[in-house]
């Protein structure tokens, strides 16, 4: 009897300075990590979400990028973080990739808890200034009288590298990958001409207007009205569709009601007309759900990814 009484009072207390932590939350910063280069999408992304979720949250939050090994050095030191609010992880659909693909072995529906779902970028199939097609068509004619000699820049075990040979099984060429640590370095590579093709976005328009790039096709269901010229895979005969997903995680345990604060300041950080417009400038479709909403989709997704690395050959690890 004793013990039941104490147990249940360790119980009320532990339920109390949850209470009282989630009454004065957020009182410190807090830190969200990108776990991608600084001046890649990810980055630039929450760059301009980072300071307009800290409008509605009262509390720096400031943007922290912790990259290496396709993103899963940060994913690890976010899901290890203490569950108390003050760290958050800027996730997207790497965390799927990666874990089905080996080189992770967290899952991140038992690491994290979701949080929202920000934003949705479309990825575009990009070749540098030097390769002698401009066209997608003649790309792959060019790759297919040349197998295994078309070099694709990617982040191994990424979107990146998903999107590059879901066009390229699509199209029945072969490729040669070379591995990258995100975006900004992969894009420096792919201007340089140390790399034939890439994925991109429309953050690139103005260096394929300066003729430094070329924009091979979208991997959105209808062209974009920003690049109308540029058209989509399924349009060409290729029924792929592709784009990055990017959201917020909470390290697992984190109390609910400060998820749902979080989850609040996410929601109205979203609606601001600034988020929509710089996400345009970036080629970004504004993509808001909530937890419930983005605990749903990621599962969804998990399918699809477990699939598709499964067909490509790169299923390291099942469920």
């Amino acid at each position: 009897m004793e013990k039941s009484v104490v147990m249940a009072a360790v119980a009320l207390l532990c339920l109390g300075s949850h209470a009282f932590a989630a009454s004065s939350y957020p009182d410190r910063p807090v830190k969200l990590i990108v776990p991608w280069a600084a001046g890649g999408d990810t980055d630039s992304i929450y760059r301009v979400f980072a300071p307009l979720m800290q409008k509605y949250l009262g509390q720096p939050v400031v943007v922290t990028d912790v990259k290496g090994a396709s993103g899963t050095v940060g994913e690890r030191e976010a899901a290890n973080a203490k569950p108390d609010g003050y760290t958050l992880f800027a996730a997207h659909d790497s965390v799927l990739s990666t874990y089905y693909g080996g080189l992770t072995d967290i899952r991140w529906d038992k690491a994290f808890d979701s949080v929202c779902l920000v934003s949705s970028t479309p990825s575009v199939v990009t070749a540098s200034s030097k390769t002698p097609y401009d066209t997608f068509k003649e790309m792959v004619t060019y790759a297919k009288a040349h197998p295994d000699q078309v070099k694709v820049g990617a982040s191994l075990g990424s979107t990146s590298q998903y999107s590059m040979a879901l066009m390229a099984k699509a199209a029945g060429i072969k490729v040669k990958y070379v591995p990258y640590d995100g975006t900004a370095p992969r894009m420096n590579a792919l201007l340089g001409g140390h790399i034939d093709l890439g994925d991109s976005n429309l953050t690139q328009g103005s260096k394929v207007k300066a003729g430094q790039l070329k924009f091979l096709a979208i991997m959105s269901e209808k062209r974009n009205l920003q690049i109308s010229d540029v058209p989509t895979l399924k349009e060409l005969g290729y029924d792929v569709e592709y784009a990055v997903n990017r959201g917020l995680m909470a390290p697992e345990g984190t109390p609910r009601a400060i998820e749902a604060k979080l989850g609040e300041a996410c929601a109205k950080a979203a609606k601001e007309p600034s988020f929509a417009q710089a996400m345009k400038l970036q080629g970004t479709e504004v993509r808001y759900m909530n937890a419930k909403d983005y605990a749903a989709f990621m599962r969804k997704d998990a399918k699809i990814t477990k699939e598709l690395t499964a067909d490509l050959g790169l299923l390291k690890q099942d469920d």
